[in-house]
């Protein structure tokens, strides 16, 4: 008949009880611990965009503004999908406010003057005229100084075990040729200007209390990449690159 250890009188001896009893707790917390990089969500790269929904974009090769302005809505177009970020109008949502604001005070200081005689209203009009300013100036100021080359503001909010929020920033500047130091009046592969895209990118969790990952890339690339000698966009490519870049800082990375 077949015996066991302890019949036997066969034992284990005190200190392998003692690595048995403590291996076990370090095994559960490294079962139980949750990297960032598990916890990365999806990337514009991994997001499939169909041909199909795109619509063709031509422009003035000329015009280095219309080169720029295709491109901010290109990446405004390409974040802006459901599986990738919500855009976040604030700076919009400001400018427009105090836009109609001034407008509101124009109108009714004029209708103001127009039915009360000139003596009576002018120190209405003047008030009227005075903050008709004073909001034009802080429109034209949030626009240079808070606004600032921002293109896209974007927020995610994605559950893996935990909440984890995303917030995205993108700049975009048109940078002159090196050689000549000038825009040129063609876009070619040896003179164009370059579209130089800034990301900024915060991945936190519990309510922003938890840093998991934080990223900040700069790069440029020349407008002749991604339209050619008709103006035409090449959107595939431009998607890619500004994937690229934003998986970069999703990454960590800081340039």
């Amino acid at each position: 008949m077949a015996r066991s250890k302890n019949q036997l009188g066969v034992h284990d001896s005190p200190e392998t009880t003692r690595r048995t009893r403590t291996s076990s707790p370090g095994g559960s917390r490294a079962r139980s611990s949750v990297s960032p990089e598990s916890e990365r969500p999806t990337g514009p790269l991994s997001v499939v965009v169909p041909s199909s929904s795109r619509d063709v974009v031509k422009v003035n090769n000329a015009n280095a503004t219309e080169l720029k302005n295709a491109c901010d809505d290109a990446v405004k177009r390409y974040l802006a999908r459901p599986e990738l970020f919500k855009q976040i109008h604030l700076h919009t949502d400001v400018r427009l406010a105090l836009g109609w604001l001034s407008v509101f005070v124009a109108a009714g200081t004029a209708f103001y003057g127009y039915k009360v005689d000139f003596e009576k209203s002018k120190p209405v009009v003047t008030i009227g005229l005075v903050v008709y300013m004073i909001l034009t100036a802080a429109q034209t100021l949030y626009a240079y100084f808070i606004e600032g080359a921002t293109i896209f503001v974007g927020k995610r909010k994605t559950f893996s075990k935990r909440i984890i929020t995303e917030r995205i920033h993108l700049d975009s500047n048109t940078v002159s040729p090196s050689k000549s130091g000038k825009l040129s009046t063609a876009v070619s592969a040896s003179n164009a200007p370059s579209y130089q895209l800034s990301v900024s990118y915060v991945r936190s969790a519990n309510g922003g209390k938890s840093l998991l990952a934080k990223g900040r890339t700069r790069a440029s690339q020349s407008y002749s990449s991604f339209f050619d000698e008709q103006g035409t966009m090449n959107q595939e490519v431009f998607e890619r690159w500004v994937g690229e870049q934003v998986e970069q800082t999703m990454d960590g990375k800081l340039a």
